[in-house]
C-alpha cells in the first residue's frame, strides 16, 4: 500500500534538501518532493509539521533501559542516605532481589558511599545498586554471598580483608548477571519492548544493541534476537564476545560492540597511561594483547566488523596498536579492503592526537556518546575529579575526529544517559570545549547518517530519499532550529507508524 505523508517541511538530509511530502510503498521511500503530491492509497496530512530522517542510536542496552524505566530512580539522589532511603522502600523482585541502578556519587556534596553495614541494615534481602556507568555495584552481604561475587576479583576490601560493599570488574559483572538470570524470558521481552518503545517515542527508528553476556548472560541476547522483528524499531545487534562461530551461526555480520578493553572513569577502571588524580591506580586492562590480536585477526578474515569499548588513553593505545598489527599481517589485496570494514571503537574518550591520526589511517570508525560530556565534562565535573583539569579539558575531541577523516556516529549508551537524540544533539552544540562544538545540522547528521554508516546502512538509513527505508520522525517544531529538546508527534520505522502522540 502506498501512503503519502504531507507536511509543511521535509528535511531529507539529501538532495534536494527540502520537500513537502514523502510517498512510501510498504517499508521503503518511493518518492519525496514538493508541490502537487502524487496519488496514494492513504494520505496522512501533517499541517505545520516538519519531517526529518529517523534517528539512529548507535549504542544502547535495551534490557537495562527497560529495567531503568520500571524501577525507582536513584539518579537524582544526593547522598548515601538518600540512596538508602530509596532502597528501603523498594519491593523485591520475584527472586527476592532488590535491584536499582543509576546512582552517581560524583554529583553528591559528600561523595562517601554507604558502608556494608548500612547496606545490610536497610534491607535483609539481597540488595544490588548499580552505578550510572554500570561498572560498579553496591551490594549487601546477602547479595555478595548468594551471587558468588564475594570470592571474585573486583570486591573492594578493608585493610583487614572484609568486603566494603563495593564491587567492580568481575565481581560487579557477576552481581548484574545474577539479577538478569533471575528474570523470566517474558520479563526480558517486556523490558526490551519497553526500551524500544521509548526509542520510538524519541524519534529513534533504529538502535544498535550492545549485548553484554559477561554481565547479563547470553540468554538475554538470544531472547532479544528471537523477537527482534516484533520490536517497534529496527535492530542492529552486537554481542560482546570473542566467539566468532557463535555470531556467524546466527547470521550476524558484526561482533563485539561493548567488548571491554577497559572500564569507566567513574569506577576508576578505565585504563590510563598515567594515574588517576589523587591516587596511584591506572585502571584495568581487560584484554591481553596476544589474545586480542588473534581475535581481531580471525574476526576480520571471517568478514566480520568488530566493535570494542575503549575509554582511557592506554586502552585506546592498545586498540589502535593491535589493529595496526592486524593490518600489517594482511597482504596487499586484503589491506585494500580493511578500511571498508569500518571496525568500530566505542567511546574513544581520551585519544591523543597520535591516536586520532593512526585510527584515521586505519579507517576505524568511532561511536561517541555526546551526553557523557554534558553529564561529566566541564569545570568541576567527574572528568576533572578523576583526571585533573588538564586531562579533562582534552576529553572527547569530537570535531577533531571528523576533521581528521574519521567516520563518526553517536548514541546514548542508554540507560547510562537518556535515550533521547535531541539531548545528545544539544550536547554536541554545547561541548565543554568551544572548539569541539557542532552546528545543529552537523549534529543531526551525526545522529542520523553518521550512525547509519557505523553499521554500513547509509544506503538505507539516515536520509529520506527514494529506495531508503521509510524511517522518519515528525515534529510540531523544526528540530533543525528548535531551542528546546523537542519530541516527535509521529514516528515511522520501516513503514510502520510505531509512535503517535
Amino acid at each position: 500500500m502506498r501512503t503519502l505523508y504531507r507536511a509543511s517541511l521535509v528535511r531529507t538530509l539529501d538532495h534536494p534538501a527540502v520537500g513537502e511530502w514523502v510517498l512510501i510503498d510498504d517499508c521503503h521511500v518511493e518518492r519525496v518532493g514538493g508541490g502537487d503530491a502524487p496519488r496514494a492509497d492513504r494520505v496522512v496530512d501533517l499541517p505545520g509539521a516538519t519531517i526529518v530522517p529517523g534517528f539512529v542510536d548507535a549504542h544502547v542496552h535495551l534490557t537495562l533501559t527497560g529495567i531503568r524505566q520500571t524501577r525507582p530512580g536513584v539518579s537524582d539522589v544526593g547522598s548515601a542516605a538518600g540512596l538508602l532511603q530509596v532502597a528501603r522502600g523498594v519491593e523485591p523482585g520475584v527472586a527476592g532481589i532488590v535491584y536499582l541502578q543509576g546512582y552517581d556519587e560524583s554529583k553528591w556534596a559528600d561523595r562517601m558511599l554507604p558502608t556494608l553495614a548500612a547496606l545490610d541494615e536497610v534491607v535483609s534481602r539481597p540488595l544490588v545498586v548499580v552505578r550510572a556507568d554500570t561498572h560498579v555495584a553496591l551490594a549487601n552481604s546477602a547479595a555478595l554471598q548468594q551471587s558468588g561475587a564475594v570470592d571474585l576479583p573486583g570486591v573492594e576490601r578493608t585493610p583487614s580483608g572484609e568486603p566494603t560493599g563495593v564491587a567492580a570488574a568481575q565481581a560487579g559483572g557477576r552481581l548484574q548477571q545474577w539479577f538478569v538470570d533471575s528474570l523470566s524470558e517474558h520479563e526480558l521481552e517486556e523490558f526490551q519492548l519497553q526500551a524500544a518503545s521509548l526509542a520510538a517515542a524519541r524519534g529513534v527508528t533504529c538502535v544498535h544493541e550492545m549485548a553484554l553476556p559477561d554481565s547479563h548472560g547470553v540468554r538475554d541476547f538470544e531472547v532479544l534476537l528471537a523477537h527482534a522483528a516484533s520490536l517497534p524499531v529496527d535492530l542492529v545487534p552486537y554481542v560482546a564476545m570473542t566467539d566468532i562461530g557463535y555470531v556467524m551461526d546466527r547470521g550476524l555480520s558484526q561482533i563485539g560492540g561493548d567488548l571491554l578493553l577497559d572500564g569507566s572513569l567513574g569506577a576508576r577502571t578505565a585504563h590510563l597511561s598515567e594515574p588517576y588524580e589523587g591516587c596511584t591506580t591506572r585502571g584495568l586492562a581487560y584484554q591481553e594483547d596476544a589474545a586480542l590480536f588473534r581475535f581481531l585477526h580471525d574476526a576480520h578474515l571471517a568478514g566480520l566488523q568488530v566493535a570494542m569499548h575503549a575509554i582511557g588513553d592506554a586502552a585506546i593505545e592498545q586498540a589502535v596498536s593491535v589493529w595496526e598489527r592486524v593490518y600489517l599481517s594482511l597482504d596487499s589485496r586484503e589491506r585494500r579492503h580493511f578500511r571498508a570494514r569500518r571496525h568500530r571503537l566505542e567511546h574513544f574518550e581520551m585519544p591523543s592526537a597520535d591516536h586520532t591520526e593512526r585510527a584515521a589511517m586505519l579507517g576505524l570508525a568511532v561511536s561517541i556518546q555526546p551526553s557523557f560530556d554534558r553529564e561529566w565534562g566541564g569545570e568541576g565535573g567527574l572528568y576533572e575529579l578523576r583526571l585533573g583539569e588538564a586531562r579533562a579539558s582534552r576529553m572527547n575531541p569530537f570535531r577533531t575526529l571528523v576533521e581528521r577523516g574519521i567516520e563518526l556516529g553517536a548514541g546514548s549508551d542508554s540507560p547510562i544517559t537518556d535515550l533521547d537524540p535531541m539531548l545528545g544533539i544539544q550536547a554536541l552544540e554545547s561541548h565543554h570545549d568551544a572548539s569541539q562544538r557542532f552546528s545543529r545540522e552537523e549534529a543531526i547528521r551525526i545522529f542520523t547518517l553518521g550512525s547509519a554508516k557505523l553499521a554500513h546502512q547509509e544506503g538505507k538509513k539516515g536520509r529520506i530519499r527514494p529506495g531508503a527505508h521509510a524511517d522518519f520522525a515528525v515534529y510540531d517544531a523544526d528540530p533543525m532550529s528548535a531551542s528546546e529538546a523537542v519530541r516527535p508527534v509521529l514516528t515511522v520505522s520501516l513503514g510502520r507508524e510505531v509512535f503517535a502522540r
